[in-house]
């Protein structure tokens, strides 16, 4: 549990960087510090989050942040699955389960080899994860309410995020082939679409990610 806890320290450590870059951002795209907190604290959910509060910063409509919001949260919903066989306890340890299941706690929980092991580790990284996340977006949201973000460049977090959060899954040729898909799906409906909807219709690029089964003869 020691080696556990102190990767979970880490990991929530490196992911609260990004929460100041969401905070920043999100103070630069209008939120106000509060909304932006309550948001890291309610939604808890980053790509989601970066993706919405750029779509409204953009100038796009409520529903094409929601949406887009949406499409990046339901990789959440898988997460539940493999983890509800795993997770026990009454309503309330689910809820608060539920708040928690995300990339990284689940990550953690499934490489432990027993059931406690796996327990402990998905509580510990979800804590950790969701204590420095929210810390690193009041940080930020401070940072980018004193100052403008766009004096030192503070306004290319949201930008810088997600190519940190992108580069790891490049590494796989249909990574590749997904990121560059979406690309051009954007850079084509751009110049002629809404803004939030370009980002809509490069989530289909995924797709390609999606492993096909043989049929045998």
């Amino acid at each position: 549990m020691r080696r556990v806890a102190t990767a979970s320290a880490v990991l929530g450590a490196a992911v609260g960087v990004f929460g100041v870059s969401f905070g920043v951002g999100a103070v630069g795209a209008g939120a106000s510090v509060a909304q932006a907190c309550v948001m890291s604290l309610l939604v808890f959910t980053g790509a989601s989050q970066f993706s919405a509060v750029s779509v409204i910063g953009a100038g796009g409509t409520t529903a094409a942040a929601l949406a887009g919001a949406l499409v990046l949260a339901a990789r959440n919903g898988a997460y539940s699955l493999t983890m509800g066989r795993r997770l026990r306890g009454g309503l309330a340890k689910r809820l608060i389960a539920a708040q928690l299941t995300i990339d990284e706690s689940t990550a953690m929980a499934v490489t432990q080899s027993g059931p406690e092991a796996q327990r402990a580790a998905f509580w510990i990284t979800g804590l950790s994860v969701y204590v420095f996340w929210n810390t690193g977006t009041l940080l930020g949201a401070l940072i980018g309410s004193a100052v403008d973000p766009r004096t030192f460049g503070l306004d290319a977090a949201f930008p810088a995020g997600f190519v940190a959060m992108v580069w790891p899954l490049l590494r796989d040729r249909r990574g590749r082939i997904a990121a560059a898909l979406g690309a051009g799906i954007c850079l084509v409906l751009v110049p002629i679409t809404p803004i939030g909807v370009p980002i809509l219709c490069a989530s289909l690029a995924i797709l390609v990610g999606v492993p096909r089964e043989r049929v045998g003869t």
